[in-house]
């Protein structure tokens, strides 16, 4: 298969429909593409009933175009990352994962135009995080939940009002910042740099402001940002997990118990913001996202440095400060449903507390005028116990 084939089928998989997110190229089923968390196939001529382990394995060697190193990673590791470009269509960024001796190919659709927050409706904390001189602001959620999308839209607040250095560290790249008021370089893992610790060491030598490393892997890593913020730079990261609680959990359960007290003290000090993102269905297609966000207070240190305790929990701590910019999922979810943008089967669904956004909804509908239930012909049995005798 030459090029020009392989970027054919991946033109028409990305014109197939609107909204397209990813490429999903698996043994077994014909080529599929993600439109509004749906995957549908795709019609080609002759039609490609089910994909071939030979012919999803020429299109994954045409897309490592013949890269010693990726080819390597994959064999070893069964799975590598790349990026890809259809000249003047798209980018996207490519994993490229063997399972039973097959290969699949799942490639991230990757917008070319920088969003703002504004574009992105984010929260007003946002605005606030663009404007923090050091430490560390973490991004957090499941794979495809838009982490990197928001924290684009960070560093373009940032582009756009600060003539700071910024460099960026990420496997592979996603946006590509124009030089605006500040100045951007940006790496990408394997071509500019080997390992996520060892370009963190060499950007701590190239005088930035603020550093983006594109995910939090290991201890190394959270070790050299820890350090690099407590030097007066400014870290943005993302880490794969859930709520606020299970971020500085799982970043504490990466040393080792001696080290636990001292870690907390340096993670008191320097997380400045935790973003947990989730994203709903939309009413009408798409997805929309909701955020849990917890900023530092003098509460949320104490946290950190002794543990959650009963009245003392992250989540109790993010309820009662939302003056200071913070919310919950629940709140933000129940926020989605008085816009109209989400149904309330897709609220209750996602909720974390069920309760809290089961009265939230309530609440709306009563000042909507809508009923709150569906039970319907409740009367008051006036003849109840009338008709019993009295015992002697």
């Amino acid at each position: 298969m030459r090029k020009q084939e392989c970027d054919y089928i991946l033109n028409r998989m990305l014109e197939f429909t609107k909204n397209v997110s990813d490429l999903n190229i698996t043994v077994g089923k014909p080529f599929q593409v993600e439109s509004s968390g749906q995957l549908i196939p795709v019609e080609f001529s002759p039609y490609f009933e089910e994909l071939t382990p030979f012919q999803t394995e020429i299109l994954a060697l045409n897309l490592l175009n013949n890269d010693r190193r990726l080819t390597e990673i994959l064999l070893k590791e069964g799975s590598c990352d790349l990026s890809y470009e259809l000249p003047g269509k798209a980018r996207f960024r490519v994993n490229i994962f063997s399972r039973q001796r097959k290969f699949s190919i799942v490639l991230r659709k990757l917008e070319s135009r920088i969003p703002s927050c504004a574009d992105l409706d984010l929260p007003e904390s946002f605005l606030k995080m663009a404007k923090e001189k050091n430490g560390i602001i973490l991004v957090t959620g499941a794979t495809g939940t838009g982490k990197t999308t928001s924290l684009a839209a960070v560093l373009n607040e940032i582009n756009e009002n600060l003539t700071v250095h910024v460099v960026t560290l990420e496997d592979p790249i996603e946006y590509q910042h124009p030089h605006k008021r500040a100045t951007f370089n940006q790496r990408e893992m394997g071509s500019d740099f080997d390992t996520f610790p060892n370009g963190l060491r060499a950007a701590l030598r190239q005088a930035p402001k603020v550093i983006l490393v594109g995910e939090m892997r290991d201890r190394e890593t959270v070790e050299i940002a820890l350090n690099a913020s407590e030097t007066g730079h400014l870290v943005l990261s993302t880490l794969h997990t859930v709520d606020a609680g299970q971020t500085i959990n799982r970043i504490l359960g990466m040393f080792n118990t001696e080290e636990e007290n001292q870690i907390r003290i340096r993670l008191a000090e320097s997380v400045r913001w935790v973003v947990c993102q989730r994203l709903l269905p939309r009413i009408g297609g798409d997805r929309v996202a909701a955020f849990e966000i917890m900023g530092a207070n003098l509460r949320v240190k104490d946290a950190i440095l002794h543990g959650e305790s009963e009245g003392k929990t992250f989540y109790e701590i993010i309820q009662t400060g939302k003056a200071f910019g913070m919310t919950t999922f629940d709140d933000s979810i129940v926020q989605l449903y008085e816009k109209g943008l989400i149904t309330e089967e897709t609220a209750m669904a996602y909720a974390s507390r069920k309760g809290i956004v089961g009265r939230g909804i309530d609440s709306i509908k009563a000042e909507r005028g809508e009923s709150t239930t569906d039970i319907e012909h409740l009367e008051v049995d006036r003849q109840y116990g009338k008709n019993k005798k009295r015992r002697v």
